[in-house]
């Protein structure tokens, strides 16, 4: 087992699970607001003069950033007291330490070893190596799949526990276009497991399709 992530399904020993939440994030009304309304693969895709590993540190490093400015949107709602478990779904996230100890944390603080880990990692000179000729370390491309787990983990429980912040402050349209960038990243460079990414499948099929052209532009091309 991994010995910094875990997570496991919330259903009542011997019971059904619970009657899942209504997912207000799956709503047209709010699925069809992007900030951008092109293809996004074109903005994955690795450019032929461009090195992998400095294309994945490159995007990595920039998603990291946004992921962590799109939550501090919402942190001050994320607290001990509103969020006693990272949740996403019906799935619970556990923290595990460096001595492999597993750790049930509210989501606040879940998100806070997330970010504090991926900092450090990320400014590391021998894990991102930012100078000329430097090479990257052989266990990169892994710890590159591990960041990008545990910032699913964070868009997860942002449209799971606070989409109706996030809607409320109007930046749903941010959100969608940031997740959808996301996960046509991770999916063409195979980042991220899918078994870990399909508790969030229904969303990422409406957001990682283009939307279709407006009745205006249909009419432009009409002509």
């Amino acid at each position: 087992m991994d010995w910094l992530m875990g997570k496991s399904k919330t259903k009542p020993n011997g019971k059904k699970p619970p009657a899942e939440e209504k997912k207000h994030y799956l709503e047209p009304e709010y699925t069809k607001v992007r900030v951008v309304d092109f293809d996004l693969k074109e903005l994955v895709v690795l450019p032929r003069e461009i090195d992998l590993n400095e294309w994945l540190a490159s995007n990595t490093t920039t998603f990291f950033n946004l992921i962590n400015l799109q939550y501090s949107t919402i942190s001050e709602f994320c607290t001990g007291d509103t969020c006693l478990a990272m949740t996403a779904c019906n799935t619970i996230y556990y923290w595990y330490d460096e001595r492999g100890k597993k750790t049930k944390c509210t989501a606040p603080q879940y998100v806070d070893f997330v970010m504090s880990l991926v900092q450090k990692l990320v400014t590391d000179e021998e894990i991102f190596p930012t100078k000329y000729g430097k090479e990257f370390p052989n266990s990169f491309e892994s710890l590159v799949k591990k960041i990008c787990r545990y910032l699913f983990h964070v868009l997860a429980h942002i449209y799971w526990a606070h989409f109706k912040e996030t809607v409320a402050l109007e930046l749903q349209g941010h959100l969608n276009t940031l997740y959808a960038h996301f996960i046509v990243f991770v999916r063409e460079f195979n980042l991220v497991d899918p078994k870990e990414t399909c508790i969030m499948d229904d969303l990422s099929e409406v957001l990682c399709t283009p939307l279709p052209p407006s009745p205006q532009q249909n009419h432009v091309t009409e002509r």
